[in-house]
């Protein structure tokens, strides 16, 4: 579907890389992770680190680039669909943190590099797959401070592909992961932020219905608002408890979806807000 209604607004690809230093490695994922250090960071003494997976790896480094405060971005793009960004991490248990440690090692030796101080994960689309196992595993939990969803939270249909109009349930093992770390964002242990639109898959749960469960899970509801947000887009509903919140858009279109990861930069300063 296309939606002209709202403005869609785009970041613009700089004509050069933002001005830091760009570092990449290689074997541990299928494709490599690109490391930005943006001039800020450069010069503090401290920044968090924000691994992001999916899509075009430009828009979180400028994202990091024009932020007021420093931030170290590493970016992951491994293709479309939630599998790919899952794999890695459900068949290899150590693979977070042997990929940690090699960001961290990879940083370290650059001249003036900040002090990595806190670990945030962000997703966007099908990118929330990498996340969802990084947070299953317990023993991943104390390398990660907050985790962002940007229009990707997904499951299954029960029967397979037969929605909940038609009778259907969600798939809800594939969401007890990020249930069990918006309780940590609750008692306030976590940081954990949900955005998404009204986008209807049909052939598996959307990011509505997925968020629709947490909430209920945790027994939280919705309040209905109507706000302006980033690149046009308009906010519907807000929910949350503690250090964790849902933000729920207007918009069942690919160019609403794109509005989500275009306008992360605010969603990512309200992540590393402490």
């Amino acid at each position: 579907m296309q939606e002209r209604s709202r403005r869609h607004e785009r970041l613009q690809q700089p004509r050069s890389a933002d001005p830091g230093v760009n570092l990449s490695i290689e074997g541990l994922l299928p494709r490599p992770i690109e490391i930005f250090i943006p001039q800020r960071a450069l010069t503090a003494d401290s920044a968090p680190l924000l691994i992001h997976f999916m899509g075009a790896t430009w828009v979180p480094k400028h994202v990091a680039a024009t932020m007021s405060r420093p931030v170290v971005v590493a970016a992951v793009y491994l293709g479309a669909g939630s599998a790919v960004y899952a794999r890695p991490f459900a068949r290899d248990s150590l693979l977070y943190g042997r990929m940690l440690d090699t960001i961290l090692a990879r940083i370290a030796p650059v001249t003036s590099a900040p002090r990595i101080t806190s670990i945030f994960l962000s997703g966007w689309s099908a990118g929330y797959g990498a996340i969802r196992e990084v947070v299953r595993r317990p023993e991943n939990l104390p390398r990660v401070d907050g985790a962002l969803l940007l229009d990707g939270i997904h499951t299954g249909y029960i029967p397979d592909r037969q929605p909940l109009a038609d009778g259907g349930m969600l798939d809800t093992t594939e969401l007890a992961p990020f249930a069990a770390f918006a309780r940590l964002a609750v008692e306030g242990k976590k940081r954990f932020i949900v955005t998404h639109t009204e986008i209807f898959p049909g052939t598996f749960a959307s990011t509505t219905e997925c968020t629709d469960w947490l909430l209920g899970a945790l027994q939280l509801s919705r309040t209905p608002v109507l706000e302006w947000g980033p690149m046009g887009t308009q906010l519907l509903s807000r929910a949350g408890r503690g250090r964790f919140e849902v933000l729920g858009f207007a918009g069942n279109s690919a160019p609403d979806h794109v509005d989500l990861y275009h306008g992360m930069a605010t969603y990512v300063e309200r992540l590393l807000t402490p």
